[in-house]
Parts: structure tokens; C-alpha cells; sequence
């Protein structure tokens, strides 16, 4: 039986994913399916530049605002979300379509990863983010590295979320996660991959106008009531764009280093983006500035075409 043709485009923060997605639904009948991991919860919208009812110009969205700030998702989650979208979208006739730039996630929705054996553990997480506070990340660090050397050498120890899921699936299964990165799992999907690069300075340009337009906006007052609505300690407020402003809300920062923060952690995440893309995935790369965007747009609906036949 033939694939699921599915259309992925992927990149870093702040290059033109969504509006490429838009083009390519008009153009070939398509839905866009976010494949943005903080665009999930509702509230959130501002911080997490989320797509928006005229943005979308009648294109309809998936995984949009299904979950509540203070509700865990996961990697694992995506892919059965993913899953029913493609499902229901192509059911229709319609091209799925799947936009972001959260590369686990893409990942595990392309492919036939089994998640089965490496469910959440709260306790444990728990148990693990105390340690890593009283103790310090790298104290974590050396966890991993006496049980998966191989995992603790692409992993950072200030990734601490990385390192405690890597611990979990240790704890749960006994079996390390660098041993279930090595087997080459199956591809669910007929797919085209679309990878939008743009010049690092330019790129950066881009982004610190971007923060400075979610400021305008009101970012600030959006992390002000997602605090008071009491899910400070949650997965979801440690997200770039709202975590940065903890400590600014204590007392603890003043305003203009909480912004140069923001813009950098929001600059470093883009090039974690970009890495993993060019090291993880097989992608087509369209190189693109914001004076050419438009037409390098459309060269590449015309080469999809002949992919989509």
C-alpha cells in the first residue's frame, strides 16, 4: 500500500515556516497540522508566536490550543496526534501538512518510533529536578554518564530536561535511549521535507525584531496572568518566552537584561534548531532573505508539483 504523501517544513524560529504552509495549502488543497511543541496550549499565544485566524486565511489548523498550560505533553503524544490529523486531513482529500520547528517531535511523528516502553514517570522526574537543584546539572550529568556515556556525550549537561528523560527511560525500561536512537526506524509517510535557511545575521535580525514585536504586543502581560493563574512550575512556562521573565516578576532582573535574555536564548535556540535538522533529518534547504522570501516561495511551490503527481 502507497504512503501517505505528507509535506514537513522545517527550519529555525523566525525564517517564514508559517506562511510557507499557508502558500502550499492554497496552492495544492492543503491543512496545516503545527508541528510546534508549545503552540499546543491554550493561553499561550503571544510567547509562542502561534498562527493567528487571519494568518491563517481560512486554512484550517490542527494541534492548536488542545492542551491546558498546566497539562504535560509529550513527544510520544505528538505522534498519535499527529497520526489521527494526517488521518482525518487525507480522509478529506486534503494534503496534510505539518509546520514547526521542534525537531524531536517532527521526528517522532515521521517515524515509527515505539514509545510503548518509555512512558512519563512523574515521581521520578520529580524526583531527579530536586536533585538537579540541590545538586546542581552536572551532578545529573554524571548520572547518565555512568549509564549511557554514549547519550551524556550529545547531551549537554545544562539540558536537564534532556538528561532527566534520558534517566527516565534508563530507570523504566533498563535499556539506554542512545540504543534507541541508533536503530533506524521505519519512515510512516510518504513525505517531502522542506528546510527554510536564512544568513545568521540576517536570521538574528529577524528574531530580536520579532521578540520586540511580542513585547508590543503585550508578551509580558500574557506571562503576568499565566503566573497568577498558578502554573508557574509547569512544562510549559519553562518554554523560551515565558520562562525569562521569572525572575524579572521577582525582583531578581532588571527589564533590559530580562529582554537581551530572551533575544539570546531565542537566538541560541534557533541555531539548536537548524543543527538538528542539518544532522538529523533528510531535508531540502531553500536558502531565503526577507527581500527574496516571496519568490524563493515560489519556486518552491512549482518544484512541489512534480512531487505531489
Amino acid at each position: 500500500m502507497d504512503k501517505q504523501k505528507v509535506i514537513v517544513i522545517v527550519g529555525p524560529t523566525g525564517v517564514g515556516k508559517t506562511q510557507l504552509s499557508i502558500e502550499i495549502a492554497k496552492r495544492y488543497g492543503g491543512e496545516v497540522i503545527s508541528g510546534d511543541s508549545m503552540q499546543i496550549y491554550r493561553s499561550m499565544d503571544i510567547g509562542t508566536a502561534k498562527v493567528t485566524k487571519e494568518e491563517q486565511q481560512g486554512i484550517p489548523h490542527h494541534l492548536i490550543d488542545i492542551r491546558d498550560p498546566d497539562e504535560n505533553y509529550s513527544a510520544a503524544d505528538f505522534q498519535v496526534d499527529v497520526e489521527a490529523c494526517v488521518q482525518d486531513i487525507a480522509s478529506r482529500g486534503k494534503l496534510p501538512i505539518i509546520a514547526g520547528g521542534t525537531g524531536l517531535y517532527i521526528q517522532a511523528a515521521l517515524y515509527a518510533y515505539d514509545f510503548s516502553e518509555a512512558k512519563r514517570d512523574d515521581s521520578y522526574q520529580r524526583k531527579l529536578e530536586q536533585e538537579a537543584q540541590t545538586h546542581g546539572p552536572v551532578h545529573l550529568h554524571k548520572q547518565l554518564q555512568a549509564v549511557d556515556p554514549v547519550q551524556a556525550e550529545r547531551i549537554h549537561p545544562n539540558n536537564v530536561r534532556r538528561v532527566i528523560r534520558a534517566l527516565e527511560i534508563f530507570h523504566r525500561t533498563g535499556k539506554r535511549m542512545s540504543d534507541h536512537e541508533e536503530t533506524e526506524p521505519d519512515a510512516r509517510y510518504d513525505t517531502t521535507m522542506i528546510g527554510l535557511d536564512m544568513d545568521r545575521d540576517l536570521l538574528y535580525e529577524q528574531i530580536n525584531l520579532r521578540v520586540d514585536k511580542m513585547l508590543a504586543e503585550g508578551l509580558l502581560e500574557e506571562v503576568k496572568r499565566l503566573v497568577e493563574s498558578g502554573v508557574q512550575d509547569t512544562q510549559s512556562m519553562r518554554a523560551i518566552g515565558y520562562k525569562e521573565f521569572i525572575p524579572y516578576l521577582e525582583g531578581k532582573m532588571d527589564w533590559e537584561d530580562t529582554v537581551d535574555q530572551l533575544k539570546q536564548n531565542s537566538r541560541r535556540y534557533a541555531k539548536r534548531q537548524y543543527t538538528w535538522f542539518r544532522n538529523k533529518m533528510h531535508v531540502d534547504w531553500y536558502a531565503i532573505t526577507p527581500a527574496t522570501k516571496n519568490e524563493k516561495f515560489r519556486i518552491i511551490l512549482e518544484e512541489l508539483a512534480g512531487k505531489l503527481e
